[in-house]
């Protein structure tokens, strides 16, 4: 019985029972963002992850009308469910209802703004008792200082912080994995175009 309450506070995620979050990467904040070509990077290399390890997908756009669409860096496969919102939360009732169908154990998050709408939806999902991982190479916010902030306050809630080449390599597991060698090689990819954030 010990053994499975530390177990379940570790942290420790699989393909079968993750969700993968992409929240509000759009156009009008390409400008606006610290280091947004490195989130934007990263946060497409855990959306080919996810495919690779058929890992559902939710992205959500904020008010899309006037801040624009998902950035076409972002390559979301037909399988991956859309929304859009006014909510900071990307817990809107439509999301809510894909979460609950999904009934995963860990959600993985990237996207922006770090201290606002990643923030709201981290806290919502620890609050519903959700293993919540932040790739910490995967968000900002629009100054380094509100970035960072946010991850002090994400690391407090009990969010876990990693960066996207473990939380990948944490759900392949094995070099065994049938679909390791296609990680491997995005993950090369990956890291090919180092991240600006130290």
């Amino acid at each position: 019985m010990l053994a499975k309450s530390v177990a379940a506070r570790v942290g420790k995620v699989s393909p079968a029972s993750s969700l993968l979050l992409v929240c509000d990467i759009q156009e009008i904040f390409r400008n606006r963002i610290y280091e947004m070509p490195s989130v934007i990077h990263a946060s497409n290399t855990l959306v080919q992850a996810a495919k690779t390890l058929h890992i559902p997908t939710i992205a959500t756009t904020q008010y899309a009308a006037r801040f624009g669409e998902t950035v076409p860096e972002i390559q979301l496969g037909p399988d991956a469910k859309t929304f859009d919102k006014t909510l900071f939360s990307m817990l809107t009732d439509d999301v809510r209802g894909e979460v609950d169908a999904v009934k995963p154990k860990s959600v993985i998050l990237c996207g922006i703004e770090a201290h606002v709408c990643v923030l709201q939806t981290c806290l919502d999902l620890v609050e519903q008792g959700y293993d919540v991982h932040v790739p910490v190479d995967a968000v900002s916010s629009s100054t380094a200082l509100l970035r960072s902030t946010a991850l002090t306050r994400l690391q407090q809630s009990g969010v876990y912080l990693t960066s996207v080449e473990s939380i990948v390599f944490q759900l392949v597991g094995d070099s065994k994995h049938p679909d390791f060698r296609a990680i491997s090689s995005l993950i090369k990819q990956h890291s090919a175009c180092p991240t600006a954030f130290h």
